[in-house]
């Protein structure tokens, strides 16, 4: 996409998706996310040519997002607070489910957005976290399984949704 306006309209909802995902929900997804869009925005030039600007993009908020925490951080010398999201890209996720990736750790969480809710590949994921392809699918793998055996737990009758393999 050669047009800026084009670019954010088409990808911002799935940038702040993931970055909501990866971050647990936390407060100040929205502005990293509009942040790293700024400043897509004042280097358009540059990021329009870089091989995956919506990478760019993930990338530029995720450090947006640490950076923030780490500032709340010494400010207030604690651990950031749990927050629950009811509302916008989590309405659709059944209650549990959401309960259930936020439990994940940091990586895992960043990998299922980055692969699962911002569509990217192995490689670009792996660029994005700066870690190789082989290592997304390690975290990848160990998320969803981590989330079907605890999706089978959840499940009422003893119904199982992935049939053990004999």
């Amino acid at each position: 996409m050669d047009d800026f306006g084009e670019f954010y309209a088409a990808r911002k909802d799935a940038v702040y998706r993931a970055v909501l995902v990866a971050s647990r929900g936390a407060p100040g997804a929205e502005d990293a996310v509009a942040e790293a869009f700024t400043r897509a925005f004042a280097h358009w030039e540059t990021v329009r040519a870089h091989p995956n600007p919506v990478a760019w993009v993930l990338r530029t908020a995720l450090n947006e997002q640490r950076s923030w925490w780490r500032r709340l951080r010494r400010e207030v010398l604690g651990e950031p607070p749990e927050v629950s999201v009811e509302t916008g890209p989590y309405a659709g996720l059944d209650a549990r489910l959401r309960a259930m990736v936020l439990t994940l750790p940091r990586r895992q969480r960043e990998v299922l957005a980055l692969r699962v809710l911002a569509d990217l590949s192995a490689e670009e994921t792996g660029g994005v976290l700066r870690i190789t392809a082989a290592t997304v699918h390690v975290h990848l793998h160990r998320a969803l399984t981590a989330l079907r055996t605890r999706l089978d737990a959840a499940l009422p009758d003893g119904t199982r949704l992935v049939e053990e393999a004999m």
